[in-house]
């Protein structure tokens, strides 16, 4: 028998995988519209919360709406029906659907939108280009009577003490002697004032976040049992972690970049854009870096670490112009909606594992609406820098030796 997901349950799944707290510092992530309470059967994934595509989760039946992009990311003061945002949030929450956000939250994570755009196109032997740290984790050491060891760890445990990844309650415990003498005022456990006392104890420790540390001090004090117990507090120095900003890697074999540039066509959504390529056209490329969305804040970052060929989106003209003036890397723009939607089936198949995993049944569907806000694109040309231009009032060397 398979129990029934509320709101919140999904909420827990998501944000074990995309935790809120690596988004941007100016990201809008989380719960946007919806009742944690409220049990959720369906849910139904997206690139864009427009109205179109609320309009479509609803006539599915879905309960939840997640979105890659957020509804609100610059703040509200209100969601009055009579403007497009207030429109998607009335109708969502008049058909009992909720909207939830998991934006650079879900960019930066191992399974997420760099990751998933970067496996769509054959790349390998990922990392990111520029990592986030892992957890800035504490040393916490103590010496316990060893009757009192367990009390202490799950007291430091339920504190946030000893996680390390997918393992909690981890702990280093190695047995000794401890000796003191309590001096006069003193209300010792074990012994009396003025004798020394050597006392079997075992030494103690265990990681915690340092945002955690002042909360897991008071733990150990509360359970240990030693009026004044020993312990110290090392900081650890912080190390990269497998998440972060865009990834790089090799493809299996290299390519040319007109080869690689069709394969990123047939891999991604086709919208009216198109694939946009600069560079030679006939060179090989092998190390490839990705950023699905806006990418060109790291085009300097993709040149330092040697990247044949960039692939992003929302690529402008100068900072384009000045990358390429360099030679490599040679550039691949994609329509930014485009470059997010891997994410999107690869987002619903963790979610329903993750519910099966508890033996609940979660039913998942990525939106059929193409959101990219561009219709056609006309005019278009293959031409190198340099190439003359074809216009009325800018006519060919040809024509203008006639």
């Amino acid at each position: 028998m398979t129990h029934q997901l509320t709101l919140a349950d999904v909420i827990g799944m998501l944000e074990r995988r995309y935790p809120p707290g690596t988004a941007e510092s100016w990201d809008a992530v989380g719960l946007v519209a919806g009742d944690p309470d409220r049990p959720v059967r369906k849910v139904m994934l997206a690139v864009d919360p427009v109205l179109d595509v609320a309009r479509e989760a609803l006539a599915w039946g879905a309960d939840l709406l997640l979105t890659h992009h957020p509804l609100y990311l610059r703040g509200t003061h209100g969601v009055g029906a009579d403007t497009p945002k207030g429109r998607v949030v009335h109708e969502l929450i008049r058909g009992g659907c909720a909207l939830y956000v998991a934006h650079t939250n879900a960019d930066n994570a191992a399974g997420g939108v760099a990751e998933a755009l970067a496996e769509a196109l054959g790349i390998e032997d990922l990392r990111p280009l520029v990592a986030q740290p892992r957890t800035v984790l504490d040393a916490v050491a103590t010496y316990v009577p060893v009757s009192h060891t367990e009390g202490v760890l799950d007291a430091l445990a339920e504190a946030g003490a000893g996680t390390l990844g997918a393992y909690e309650r981890s702990a280093f415990v190695v047995g000794g002697s401890g000796t003191f003498r309590p001096v006069t005022g003193a209300d010792p456990t074990i012994g009396a004032v003025g004798e020394v006392v050597t006392v079997a104890e075992e030494r103690l420790e265990m990681v915690v976040p340092r945002g955690r540390r002042q909360e897991a001090i008071a733990a150990l004090r509360a359970a240990h049992p030693y009026e004044e117990p020993a312990f110290s507090v090392v900081e650890l120095a912080p190390e990269d972690g497998p998440t972060g900003t865009g990834r790089i890697g090799t493809l299996r074999e290299p390519a040319t970049l007109r080869a690689f540039a069709e394969r990123v066509a047939a891999a991604l959504p086709a919208t009216a854009q198109g694939i946009r390529v600069s560079g030679d056209l006939d060179a090989d490329v092998r190390t490839v870096a990705v950023c699905g969305g806006s990418g060109d804040s790291l085009l300097g970052t993709v040149r330092a670490l040697g990247a044949d060929v960039y692939v992003t989106a929302d690529l402008r003209h100068h900072p384009t112009s000045e990358a390429r003036d360099g030679g490599r890397p040679f550039l691949v723009d994609a329509a930014h909606w485009a470059s997010e939607w891997p994410w999107l089936p690869r987002a619903a198949e963790a979610l329903e594992q993750d519910a099966r995993s508890t033996g609940a049944a979660l039913e998942t569907r990525v939106s059929t609406r193409v959101t990219d806000p561009w219709t056609i694109t006309l005019g278009r040309r293959d031409a190198g820098p340099g190439d003359p231009a074809t216009h009325p009032d800018h006519p060919t060397d040809e024509g203008a030796d006639q």
